[in-house]
C-alpha cells in the first residue's frame, strides 16, 4: 500500500482546480467565490471519503483498517488532551502566521467567516466538521503517515501536505496570504502526524479536529443569521 502516499497532493490540486473553475465559469474573482469555500469543502470531503473508501477495498481493507482505528484504544484523557493541544497550538499558528505575515497576531481572512445562505449554513455545521475530519485525517494519517516507512519521511511530508491544502480554502492567487495559510497550520499538522506516528490511534487527533473546524462552522452560523456582525467583525 506504499503506493497510497502519492494521493497526498490530491486535496491542494483540487482545491486549486475547483476554485478556479468556478470563478471562470461564473465570471467572478476568486475574492467573490472564496465565501463558498465551507460548502465547497463539503463537497470535496465527501469526494475525498469515498476515494479513501474505494483505495482502502482496493488494497484489501475497510477505511476503518486505513487509519488503524480500534475500538477501545482511547481514554477521555486523550481526547481531552489532544482537544485542547489542537485549539491552543491551532490558535498560536495562527497568530504567528498573522505577525510574521502581516505584522498583526490578530490577523484573519475575513472571507473565512463570510455569511452564506442560512439553510446553507445550518447544514454546513453539521457536515463541515464531520466530514472534513474524516476526508484529512484519512488522507493524512492513513495515506501518509501509516503507509510511510521513514520515521521522520512519515510525519514531514504528510504534515507538509496537510497544511499546503489549506493554502487553498478558499483559493486566493496571493503570495502572502498563502504563505500566511501554510504557516498558520504547519505547526499544528506537524504535532498531530508525529502524536499519531507514537500512538497510531486517529481518534483523539480527529474529535479534536472537528471541534476546531465545529467552531469555524459556527462562526458562519452567526455572520449567515445576525446582520451586520459580519462587517462588526471585518472592522475589528
Amino acid at each position: 500500500m506504499k503506493h497510497l502516499s502519492l494521493w497526498l497532493p490530491i486535496r491542494s490540486i483540487a482545491f486549486l482546480m475547483v476554485f478556479i473553475g468556478c470563478a471562470g465559469i461564473l465570471g467572478q474573482d476568486l475574492g467573490e467565490t472564496g465565501c463558498w469555500w465551507s460548502v465547497i469543502a463539503v463537497v470535496l470531503n465527501i469526494l475525498t471519503i469515498g476515494l479513501l473508501v474505494y483505495l482502502a477495498k482496493r488494497n484489501g481493507r475497510t477505511f476503518w483498517q486505513l487509519i488503524n482505528y480500534r475500538k477501545c484504544q482511547t481514554t477521555w484523557r486523550q481526547i481531552v488532551g489532544i482537544t485542547m493541544l489542537v485549539l491552543v497550538v491551532g490558535m498560536a499558528g495562527m497568530y504567528l502566521a498573522g505577525f510574521l505575515c502581516y505584522h498583526n497576531f490578530l490577523y484573519a481572512p475575513s472571507v473565512m467567516i463570510a455569511p452564506i445562505p442560512k439553510v446553507l449554513a445550518i447544514i454546513n455545521v453539521i457536515l463541515l466538521p464531520i466530514t472534513t475530519t474524516f476526508a484529512e485525517d484519512g488522507l493524512y494519517l492513513g495515506c501518509g503517515v501509516n503507509q510511510i516507512q521513514n520515521k521522520y519521511v512519515a510525519i514531514i511530508i504528510p504534515a507538509f501536505f496537510y497544511a499546503l491544502q489549506h493554502c487553498f480554502i478558499p483559493t486566493l492567487l496571493d503570495g502572502r496570504y498563502i504563505v500566511y495559510r501554510f504557516l498558520s497550520f504547519l505547526p499544528l499538522t506537524l504535532i498531530l502526524c508525529w502524536w499519531y506516528y507514537r500512538k497510531r490511534n486517529p481518534l483523539p487527533v480527529m474529535v479534536g479536529h472537528a471541534v476546531i473546524d465545529l467552531a469555524t462552522a459556527a462562526q458562519i452560523v452567526a455572520t449567515s443569521f445576525i446582520p451586520g456582525l459580519y462587517q462588526t467583525m471585518c472592522d475589528l
